[in-house]
C-alpha cells in the first residue's frame, strides 16, 4: 500500500483540526446563546392600583377601581397574572360591576422573541354577557430594542372564545393581534399604549388603553388611564362601545 507524502498527511491533519475547531465553536456558541436566556434576572415584580370616588349629599355615588399585576421570571419563562376590577353605585343601587383577569406564560425563544399562552376571563354584569372567556397561543416579538427609552411588543396568534348570556351560549375560534408600546417620557414619567383585537365569526372585541404614570415617591406613582372597549355584536339593548377614565395611585413592590 502506498504511503501518503508527509506534506499531504500534515495538510489532512490541519484540515481535521480546523473542522473540529469549527464544530466546537458552533457548539459553544449555541451553549452561550442558551445561557444568555438562562441568565436573565429572576425574581418577582408586582404592582397594585387603587382609585376611589365618593360623593354624598344630594347624590350618593361611589366608585371603586382596583387593579393588580404580579409577574414571575424564571430563566426563559415569564409568568404573569393580572386583575382589573371596577364597581360603581348610585343612591345605593349598583350601576356597574366588572372583573377582568388574565393569566399568561411566556417562553423566551431569543432576546426579542417569545411564545405566549394566554387565558382571559371577563365578568361584566352590565354588558349583556354573563361572562366571556378566551384562550390563545401567540407568537410575540419586541421592536425598538436599540433605543434607550421606548419599546414596542406585539403578539399574534389563534385561540377560542366562550361567550355566555341569558339569550344564548356559544363558542368560536378567534384570531388575536395585540401591541404594547412603552415610552419613558422622562425619568419620572411613563407613557403606555395597549391595543388588542380578538376577531371571531360571531363577535369581535377591540380594546384600547392609554395611560401616563408619574412618580411621586420611589415606589408610589399617580396614573391617568383612558380605556375603550368595542364589541361588534352585543345583546339587544346594550351599547357596542364602553369608555372609562380613571385616576389611580400605583404601588410598586
Amino acid at each position: 500500500m502506498a504511503t501518503a507524502p508527509p506534506s499531504q498527511a500534515i495538510e489532512k491533519g490541519i484540515q481535521r483540526m480546523k473542522n473540529q475547531t469549527l464544530l466546537c465553536s458552533s457548539i459553544l456558541a449555541a451553549l452561550l446563546s442558551s445561557q444568555t436566556l438562562a441568565q436573565r434576572e429572576n425574581g418577582v415584580n408586582s404592582k397594585l392600583e387603587l382609585g376611589i370616588i365618593t360623593t354624598t349629599g344630594n347624590t350618593e355615588d361611589e366608585s371603586i377601581k382596583v387593579k393588580g399585576r404580579i409577574e414571575l421570571v424564571r430563566d426563559a419563562w415569564d409568568y404573569a397574572w393580572s386583575l382589573d376590577a371596577f364597581r360603581s353605585s348610585r343612591q345605593n343601587q349598583l350601576t356597574a360591576q366588572r372583573f377582568y383577569t388574565i393569566g399568561s406564560a411566556d417562553y423566551q425563544l431569543s432576546e426579542v422573541s417569545f411564545v405566549e399562552s394566554r387565558l382571559a376571563y371577563e365578568d361584566d354584569r352590565f354588558s349583556g354577557y354573563d361572562s366571556q372567556t378566551d384562550a390563545s397561543i401567540n407568537y410575540g416579538r419586541s421592536l425598538l430594542t436599540n433605543t434607550d427609552n421606548m419599546i414596542l411588543t406585539y403578539t399574534a396568534g389563534v385561540g377560542v372564545r366562550r361567550s355566555e348570556s341569558d339569550a344564548e351560549n356559544f363558542s368560536e375560534a378567534i384570531f388575536r393581534l395585540a401591541g404594547d408600546y412603552k415610552w419613558d417620557v422622562s425619568e419620572n414619567a411613563l407613557f403606555n399604549q395597549i391595543l388588542s383585537a380578538n376577531a371571531g365569526d360571531e363577535t369581535s372585541i377591540y380594546r384600547w388603553e392609554s395611560s401616563i404614570e408619574t412618580n411621586i415617591l420611589e415606589n408610589l406613582s399617580l396614573k391617568f388611564t383612558f380605556n375603550v372597549k368595542h364589541q361588534t355584536e352585543v345583546p339587544v339593548g346594550r351599547e357596542n362601545t364602553d369608555t372609562a377614565t380613571s385616576v389611580t395611585l400605583v404601588l410598586n413592590f
